[in-house]
């Protein structure tokens, strides 16, 4: 099965080189990956020009800074692989993990996987104790809107196939894109599974970007695309 990967990427000069390689060199033997820079000011989008176009699949370029949703969505529409996955491109997840979340989709057993990063055991950096536990409070809050039962709602890691991906509208152009897919997902009653992956978190200093006020907003994004909102727009 053909494995779109696609790469939202923001000011991300240092690391993007790096994790394009390392998804090449996940092992998926059939991989097609799309990059989309998302106004970068810090010459993330010269190097992708220059230096990464020629490797990768596609390469998109927002013109302004529209958010991490809005490359997602812009990636989407060019994906053409059996089963799509988003990756940062600031090292904090690991490509190696690529097989361990695709294969209950390859098996028959998942329509969607999510990778979480407090479930399995596997290697992860211990950094923000008020991170964790504002993640695993808007874990429970989703839990509580969708009936599911994750660990990690706000994962970079989610693994769905396009066929039931394009069964949702996505709309949210922030942060909001993680608690959206997965109320929507929750909707079309389709299969999902969550297993372990490893996680090197990032301090501030080193280029983290979300902040409490994209928690504050996933609150409000629960709610709406869980009661309020169409799975599909009309």
């Amino acid at each position: 099965m053909k494995l779109s990967v696609v790469i939202p990427c923001y000011n991300e000069v240092h690391a993007i080189e790096a994790i394009v390689g390392a998804v090449q060199a996940s092992g998926v033997d059939d991989l097609e990956i799309i990059v989309v820079d998302d106004g970068s000011t810090d010459g993330s989008a010269a190097v992708l020009q220059e230096r990464i176009a020629p490797f990768v699949s596609n390469v998109i370029f927002h013109e302004t800074n529209r958010g991490k949703g809005a490359a997602v969505l812009s990636s989407f529409g060019a994906a053409t692989g059996e089963m799509v996955i988003v990756q940062d491109a600031d090292l904090e997840y690991s490509p190696a993990d690529y097989r361990r979340l695709l294969e209950p989709i390859i098996s028959g057993k998942a329509d969607a996987v999510f990778g979480s990063r407090f479930a399995g055991g596997q290697a992860h950096r211990v950094v923000y104790f008020w991170h964790l536990i504002g993640n695993k409070i808007l874990t429970l809050f989703s839990n509580m809107c969708t009936n599911l039962n994750l660990t990690d709602m706000e994962t970079c890691y989610k693994a769905v196939r396009l066929s039931t991906l394009r069964q949702v509208e996505l709309c949210e152009d922030r942060f909001g894109f993680e608690p959206e897919i997965t109320a929507k997902l929750a909707r079309t009653k389709c299969r999902i599974y969550e297993v372990g992956i490893s996680y090197d978190g990032r301090t501030y200093e080193e280029g983290k970007k979300i902040t409490w006020k994209d928690g504050v907003r996933v609150i409000y994004v629960i709610v709406k695309y869980n009661f309020f909102a169409p799975v599909r727009a009309r």
